[in-house]
C-alpha cells in the first residue's frame, strides 16, 4: 500500500508520462490484455491508460479490475485516465523511487 505521500510523487511523474493504452468500444479486460498491462508494468513501474468513449467500462471500473488483476496500485483516475503503479521486484530495474 502507498502512502498519500508517495501516492502525489507518482502524480507528479504521471503527469509528464504519455498514455499507454485504450480502451476501445470492443476492448475486453481479459487475459491477453492483462499480460500486456503486465508486461508494461515490470517495464515501467508506472502507465496511463486512456478508456474512450463507448466503451462498456468507465475508467473506474478498468483501473479496479485491472489494479486487482496485476497487483498494482491506482495512482489517480481522472475523467477518462487512470495511472496504475507497480513496484519492481527487481531491486536492479526499479526507476522509480518513492521510499
Amino acid at each position: 500500500m502507498i502512502t498519500g505521500k508517495q501516492r502525489a510523487r507518482l502524480r507528479a511523474i504521471a503527469n509528464g508520462c504519455k498514455t499507454t493504452f485504450r480502451f476501445g468500444k470492443s476492448t475486453e479486460i481479459d487475459s491477453p490484455l492483462v499480460s500486456e498491462v503486465e508486461r508494461a508494468l515490470s517495464a515501467r513501474e508506472l502507465i496511463k491508460l486512456r478508456v474512450l468513449n463507448g466503451s462498456d467500462y468507465t475508467a473506474r471500473e478498468a483501473a479496479a479490475e485491472l489494479s486487482a488483476r496485476t497487483g498494482s496500485e491506482i495512482v489517480q483516475i481522472i475523467g477518462t485516465r487512470f495511472v496504475l503503479y507497480k513496484k519492481s521486484p527487481d531491486p536492479l530495474k526499479r526507476k522509480i523511487d518513492i521510499d
